[in-house]
């Protein structure tokens, strides 16, 4: 089986701070890839190079096959990549369907003026979630009032919404109860299951080992390790996240 998304070589410095070296990743067709390690390990950076946020300094991208140029979020969203940073991007003061279709409005021209297709939104809306096994009393509600796994679950329907292939979630389960946090996790089997191909950032080892099929660990801005989940251990992933794997004379 052939990558869907393969990364070779990448690397990315600010200044003086080199905070990738020479990165190699790859992503499978209906997989969960865990990006793990400590804060500063390189996490935030590569995923954003992944989404267009950033352009590296050096490396290839190939999606599908194909080399590609991932420069800007406008490429990474035409390949079929979105990504759900830990902030959400949510407008507070605007409904379910809203969120759904921010930036991509169902209007109708009438003599030219644009018509939002209001009804339509929350219809489509509506079969999403359903698809999704996400439940939300109704797509009229402000998502301001929702508890934080209902915005989670928003904004990860969002970015499934359009034909979306790879989602990338940045610790999709923090600052939720136990209950959301398995409502989360569950929606992330289901996407897998519909043939999402998904990269999950999360410093919850019992999540990781939960949900994902293989474990990328960055340390100081270098692939430490990938693991094949099945075959692994919560302390051999902790030992390559600190380095406890190496042996010093």
């Amino acid at each position: 089986m052939s990558p869907l998304l393969k990364l070779s070589n990448v690397s990315k410095s600010f200044g003086p701070v080199r905070a990738l070296s020479d990165i190699s990743f790859e992503l499978n067709p209906s997989e969960v890839v865990a990006l793990v390690g400590d804060n500063g390990a390189g996490k935030s950076t590569l995923v954003k190079i992944i989404s267009g946020a950033l352009s590296p300094d050096a490396g290839r991208f190939w999606f599908e096959g194909s080399e590609v140029q991932i420069r800007k979020p406008e490429d990474a969203r035409r390949l079929g990549i979105e990504t759900v940073y830990q902030d959400l991007a949510l407008f507070d003061n605007s409904n379910v369907a809203e969120n759904i279709f921010a930036g991509r409005e169902i209007v109708k021209r009438v003599i030219g003026i644009p018509f939002l297709r209001s009804s339509e939104m929350h219809a489509r809306s509506k079969e999403l979630l359903k698809t999704l096994k996400i439940h939300i009393q109704s797509t009229h509600y402000p998502v301001k009032g929702m508890s934080g796994g209902q915005r989670q679950s928003v904004a990860i329907a969002r970015a499934v919404a359009f034909g979306r292939k790879v989602v990338i979630l940045d610790e999709p389960t923090a600052a939720l109860g136990v209950p959301e946090q398995q409502k989360v996790l569950s929606l992330v089997r289901d996407l897998k299951e519909r043939g999402f191909s998904i990269i999950m950032i999360s410093h919850n080892l019992h999540h990781i080992f939960e949900i994902s099929d293989r474990i990328h660990v960055l340390r100081q801005g270098r692939t430490a390790g990938v693991r094949a989940t099945k075959e692994t251990s919560p302390d051999d992933v902790v030992k390559l996240i600190t380095g406890g794997d190496l042996v010093h004379h």
